[in-house]
């Protein structure tokens, strides 16, 4: 399991989401898909029903994306 801490910023205030997806670009889980205010958020991933090797998740909200890489080792 891994945490995955974000800041959402006035800015970016609105409907956020946070997918996680495999190296072949499938999505294999929505951590978060929500209306959240600003503010500093924390999720837990957990990936004992997954394969080790490296994924991406993709946070998003208005006006904002990013994605970012990880390893999951087993």
């Amino acid at each position: 399991m891994t945490k995955i801490k974000y800041n959402i910023s006035s800015i970016a205030e609105g409907i956020v989401t946070l997918k996680v997806y495999d190296v072949l670009g499938k999505e294999i889980e929505t951590l978060v898909n929500e209306k959240q205010s600003p503010g500093v958020y924390e999720v837990t991933f957990d990936g004992t029903r997954f394969a080790s090797g490296v994924y991406f998740y993709r946070l998003t909200a208005e006006g904002y994306g990013e994605t970012r890489k990880m390893m999951l080792i087993r």
